[in-house]
């Protein structure tokens, strides 16, 4: 009995570890940006989308999803790891729809992986492909509404494809490439630690 006790305890341990690391790494991902000038506002280019998909890759969908929901919650309770700053307001940026994407993206991912359950680089890639059109989807889809329902300053479809994603994405599936072959060359460490 005793055992069964230690040994859940120190996997609460890795957990918590290992999903505090991956919190970190997309907090520090929010600080490697290109700002891209858009419209009647910016964009940020960031590592964040790099740093959730290893965490989907290398912590499963539960992990990845957990690392990520701390990382907003750290955010929203008013510790400046948002590209701009953070705090509940935060809430209110249209782009804020994009930090949500990544929430469910990590989700999404981690489950393609596990449903999958293989490590060649299509099935990776197929995981990663699933998550980028849940980012970019949740992303476009809140933009829609917070510029529609809130700041009463609609931005249609178009323009929010055009202006608004279309710059990043080609350099965000390139991370997704680059994501999955970072994630291959870790599996082994992170499995063992595991």
């Amino acid at each position: 009995m005793r055992e069964k006790a230690v040994s859940r305890s120190r996997e609460h341990s890795k957990d918590v570890a290992l999903c505090g690391l991956f919190a970190a790494l997309v907090a520090v991902g929010a600080f490697i940006k290109v700002v891209i000038p858009t419209g009647a506002d910016t964009m940020n280019f960031t590592l964040q989308w790099f740093f959730v998909m290893l965490a989907a890759f290398l912590l499963g969908s539960r992990r990845a999803f957990t690392s990520v929901g701390v990382y907003l919650l750290i955010g929203l309770a008013g510790v400046p790891i948002f590209a701009r700053g953070g705090g509940p307001a935060y809430l209110l940026r249209p782009t804020f729809g994009f930090l949500l994407g990544f929430l469910l993206a990590a989700w999404v991912m981690g489950k393609v992986c596990e449903c999958l359950n293989s490590w060649k680089m299509g099935a990776l890639m197929t995981a990663a492909t699933a998550g980028y059109v849940v980012y970019y989807g949740m992303g476009m889809v809140y933009f829609y509404l917070i510029t529609h329902l809130v700041t009463l300053q609609p931005i249609g479809w178009k323009a929010i494809v055009l202006v608004y994603c279309l710059p990043e994405m080609p350099a965000d599936y390139i991370l997704c490439i680059l994501a999955a072959i970072m994630a291959r060359r870790l599996r082994p460490m992170v499995q063992a630690y595991l």
